[in-house]
This record gives structure tokens, C-alpha cells and sequence, in this order.
């Protein structure tokens, strides 16, 4: 009995460590969040009827203060409110809403919140891919014109750490 319950609490560190890096690229993260803050500033009684759900994420996506990333997204979801309030109304989770409205407009699952390896350690960038060390570079403005092995993206990753924050 032991045995199976060091097994069930490795296997779950191991998942949510694995959880922790994949997460970094979620597909249509940005999408999630702007549907789950509309559902959420809804009453639920209100989620089935399509045409206050349109309303919804025209007041969500007319608000000034939202961040860049939310803008773009509502910027392409604006003229398809119909779409996407017919899933919602269904009362469909949000990430099975933006993956099928990704299927008529791919550019809404394209756009991701950076990746913050200021607090990351070492072996965890080290996990990323070669596409996102350069993600990070380019969003801190930062070239690497000289690096080849991806050790010296890591490195300079690494090295730039603290410009994470500034942009």
C-alpha cells in the first residue's frame, strides 16, 4: 500500500512540475481568459440567452484599460460575436469555445501572453524550445545573431532575466 501511494505522489509531482512548463504554451490562452472574464461578469441565468452574451463581449472588448494581448484578441472576435455567443450560450467551456472558433479564424488562438522566465529556474528554460527562447529575446528586444547551439540561447535567456519585467 505504501508502494502505490509513492508511486500516486511521484506521478502527480511529475505531472504538475510537466504542467508547469507546458503551460507556458497553451493554446489559446488568451482566448480562454477573455471568454472566462466575460462569462464571469455575467450572471449565469444570462449565459443562455445569445444576444446578451453579444452585448457582453462588446462591453468587455469597449473597455480602454484592457492589455494589449485582450485587445488584439477582442479585435478579431468582434465580427464574429454571433459565433461565438451560440458555444457560449451552451454553456460550453471556454477552451472547447475558442477552439472552435479557431477553426474559422486561426489568428484568435495565435496570440499568447509572454513567457515570464524571470522566476524560472535554469532547468526550466532550459526545457523550452529554441522558438521560444527567441519569443522571450525578441520581446525584451534583445538579438542573438551569433547564438547556434541552444545552450547559448538559454544563456543569454538567462543573462537578460532581468529586462523581463520592463516591457
Amino acid at each position: 500500500m505504501n508502494f502505490l501511494s509513492a508511486l500516486a505522489l511521484a506521478t502527480a509531482i511529475v505531472t504538475a512540475l510537466a504542467t508547469n512548463v507546458s503551460a507556458q504554451g497553451e493554446d489559446c490562452e488568451v482566448c480562454i481568459k477573455v471568454i472566462e472574464d466575460v462569462r464571469n461578469m455575467m450572471n449565469k441565468s444570462e449565459w443562455s440567452d445569445k444576444s446578451i452574451v453579444e452585448k457582453n463581449l462588446g462591453i468587455y472588448c469597449a473597455n480602454g484599460e484592457l492589455p494589449p494581448r485582450e485587445k488584439k484578441v477582442c479585435y478579431y472576435i468582434d465580427p464574429i460575436k454571433r459565433d461565438i455567443a451560440q458555444p457560449f450560450s451552451t454553456g460550453m467551456p471556454a477552451s472547447r469555445v475558442c477552439k472552435r472558433i479557431n477553426k474559422s479564424n486561426a489568428e484568435v488562438c495565435a496570440v499568447k501572453f509572454p513567457i515570464k522566465s524571470a522566476q524560472m529556474p535554469k532547468e526550466d528554460i532550459s526545457k523550452l524550445r529554441v522558438k521560444q527562447l527567441k519569443k522571450i529575446l525578441a520581446d525584451r528586444g534583445i538579438e542573438c545573431k551569433n547564438c547556434v547551439e541552444k545552450s547559448e540561447f538559454v544563456d543569454r535567456v538567462v543573462s537578460t532575466a532581468h529586462m523581463d519585467g520592463e516591457l
